[in-house]
């Protein structure tokens, strides 16, 4: 998208779009969703706000895991699975330190 939006001025957007395997309008509806935050869908908007939440813990020197983060997000009240604790982690390339196995 930042493709076009750097070229459109040139050559204009649907032939930039007709060369690039996209539509027109799904340029548009990115554009949209860029400049008003209320046309995301709902779970776009959770994870913005869910974002924060985890990113708090990263100031704990990356140690929280998927597990010690989801648990301490239920603890201060937030209702949020696993599954997607491991999901926003990931997209924001955090992950905990794993524990050795020891030595004998």
């Amino acid at each position: 998208m930042a493709f076009i939006d750097d070229h459109r001025k040139a050559h204009g957007v649907e032939p930039i779009c007709k060369v690039l395997p996209i539509a027109p309008s799904t340029y548009h509806d990115h554009v949209a969703k860029r400049v008003d935050p209320c046309r995301l869908s709902a779970r776009a908007r959770w994870d913005t706000a869910s974002k924060d939440e985890v990113r708090r813990f990263e100031a704990n020197f990356r140690v929280y895991g998927v597990r010690k983060v989801w648990r301490r997000l239920r603890r201060e009240g937030f209702d949020v699975a696993r599954c997607t604790v491991a999901r926003l982690m990931k997209a924001m390339s955090l992950e905990g330190i794993v524990r050795r196995s020891a030595l004998r």
